[in-house]
């Protein structure tokens, strides 16, 4: 089984194998296939410790995975909670950020439904 960026790969084709690794996708799966001239379709276990560490070298030096990206990806959320701006200000609510409608839907982001009491006569 190989291991690239802390990730433990499971024996499938290398094009879907690698995008178990946050940060890569099927394009950029490809892309790196293609760069370091390796079968996209030929199984991980398949591979030698070569094309393994051809793998990981490029992953390593092209691309921002994992614990990296996740930090940036933190980073950048809290930046807009502190300057204020209107997305950060949907971030700190718990609110929908890109548009959508509240009034109904958005349960994902509000969690589940407080019901309100009617009012009494």
């Amino acid at each position: 089984m190989a291991r690239i960026s802390g990730i433990d790969l499971p024996n499938k084709a290398v094009k879907i194998a690698l995008t178990y690794i946050y940060g890569i996708g099927r394009t950029s799966a490809v892309e790196i296939c293609k760069k370091n001239n390796i079968d996209a379709n030929i199984r991980i276990n398949d591979l030698s410790n070569d094309d393994v560490n051809l793998l990981r070298a490029t992953i390593d030096k092209d691309y921002t995975v994992e614990g990296r990206l996740r930090t940036q990806t933190a980073l950048n959320i809290k930046r807009l909670m502190d300057i204020g701006c209107y997305r950060g200000l949907r971030h700190r609510r718990g609110l929908p950020v890109r548009g959508q409608r509240t009034k109904t839907n958005a349960r994902t982001r509000k969690g589940k439904k407080k019901t309100v009491a009617g009012k009494k006569k």
